[in-house]
Formats: C-alpha cells, structure tokens, sequence
C-alpha cells in the first residue's frame, strides 16, 4: 500500500498558535477573493501556514456568522424538546 500524501509540505510551513497579524491576512484575503481552494489560500494570502490549517481557522474560529457566548433560555428549550422527542441524535438536533 501507498503511502498518503501530506496536504502540505512540513518544512517551511509554520505551526501552532495562529498570531493576530496571521488572523487579519486570512480574514482580508477571503473577503476580497472568497476561499476557493484552499490548497492556493496560504500562498495567495502571503501566510507560511497549510491549506488545511487555514480552512480550519476559518471555519472553527474566523468566520463572521460563527455565534459564540451561552445558548440564550429559547435555544435550551428548544434543545430540550427534541432532545425528548429524537433521543441523542444530536446531528438532527443541530
């Protein structure tokens, strides 16, 4: 069997904690072009980092539409409820 190939070369590709000044190239870059492919988003964005981790980034932590802070009192009840009537199928609950 093959090995699988890596999504990103490892030398010269910068790892661990994102900076704020690696956040702000992300956000503008796909502001202005949208994401595409993210294999072209590191290079295109000027950030040493793989395509991987910036999807990720994006996705997890960036993105403008991401709701962050506790449920509000209707959310719990509502989670609640299909909770009751759906068991733990917590894919159809979200």
């Amino acid at each position: 069997m093959g090995k699988k190939s890596s999504c990103c070369e490892k030398e010269g590709v910068r790892r661990g904690a994102w900076s704020a000044d690696e956040d702000a190239k992300l956000i503008q870059y796909i502001n202005q072009h949208g994401h595409g492919s993210w294999r072209n988003v590191p290079q295109q964005a000027g950030l040493l980092r793989c395509g991987k981790s910036c999807r990720l980034r994006w996705i997890n932590y960036l993105r403008p539409d991401i709701k962050r802070g506790p449920f509000t009192p209707e959310e719990e009840t509502s989670i609640i409820q299909l909770h009751g009537l759906l068991g733990n199928k917590w894919a159809a609950i979200a």
